[in-house]
């Protein structure tokens, strides 16, 4: 049984600390410095790089070219605000899901294609090329949909380090129980991640309760896709294998 959602108000309330008991205010509730680049751009060269060993004929459009938008995208991104992601810019901010829309797009095209394959029994008799196949459509998967929760959670990263929206999308333990928290904790890109692998893999909510239905519908579409793929390149590569 989950543990009951307290409101924002009553977490910061909740927990009074420092010399003096002091009212100390979570991060995730303050105006921070902003959280890094580094993590996001290194994950998202990941996903590229897992794109370019799909064979081509899972790929959209061609093999290069949508690896080549998504790099030119992060490129502009990171030589526009390399550091600290406190900017707030419509500019960067629609860029910034553009990206994450490609890397969405070009992944579910080749889930749907790879599936069809595996209905059809058009995907090879080779169990090992199958099941790196669907290993990298799935771990794409995992980090685009992280992208996904990070940019939306509370108004994306901009938004959460200017403190714009108190109420979160995502309930992580650590707002729950502040206690168990450095002070200055507030979640980041590996929080969603780890979000996003645990939703992959358990097929379910864990540790991190979505709270409003956008984050509800988007962790069911996640935990359908993984489970199409997983349930059909398992099958299909356990009948090769007999």
């Amino acid at each position: 049984m989950s543990t009951p959602e307290p409101p924002p108000a009553a977490a910061v309330a909740g927990h009074a600390r420092g010399l003096g008991g002091h009212l100390h205010v979570p991060a995730w509730l303050r105006e921070t410095r902003g959280e890094r680049r580094w993590p996001v751009a290194a994950v998202m060269v990941v996903g590229i790089g897992l794109q370019l060993l799909l064979p081509d004929r899972l790929t959209l459009v061609s093999h290069w070219l949508m690896p080549t938008l998504e790099l030119a995208l992060l490129a502009a991104l990171v030589v526009a605000n390399p550091d600290r992601l406190d900017r707030e810019s419509s500019i960067l901010r629609t860029a910034s899901l553009t990206l994450t829309s490609l890397l969405s797009l070009a992944n579910g095209f080749s889930a749907v294609r790879l599936s069809m394959e595996l209905v059809t029994g058009r995907a090879g008799d080779d169990a090992g090329p199958l099941l790196s196949t669907g290993g990298s459509i799935w771990l794409t998967n995992i980090i685009a949909f992280a992208l996904w929760y990070w940019q939306f959670d509370r108004g994306g990263p901009a938004a959460r380090a200017h403190a714009r929206r108190r109420e979160p999308d995502f309930c992580f333990v650590q707002m729950q129980n502040p206690e168990l928290a450095h002070p200055d904790w507030e979640p980041e890109f590996v929080d969603y991640l780890y979000l996003s692998f645990t939703n992959a893999t358990a097929f379910s909510p864990t540790d991190v309760l979505p709270l409003s239905r956008w984050a509800k519908l988007t962790m069911a579409a996640q935990t359908l896709v993984s489970l199409v793929t997983v349930i059909l390149v398992i099958a299909r590569a356990v009948n090769i294998l007999k």
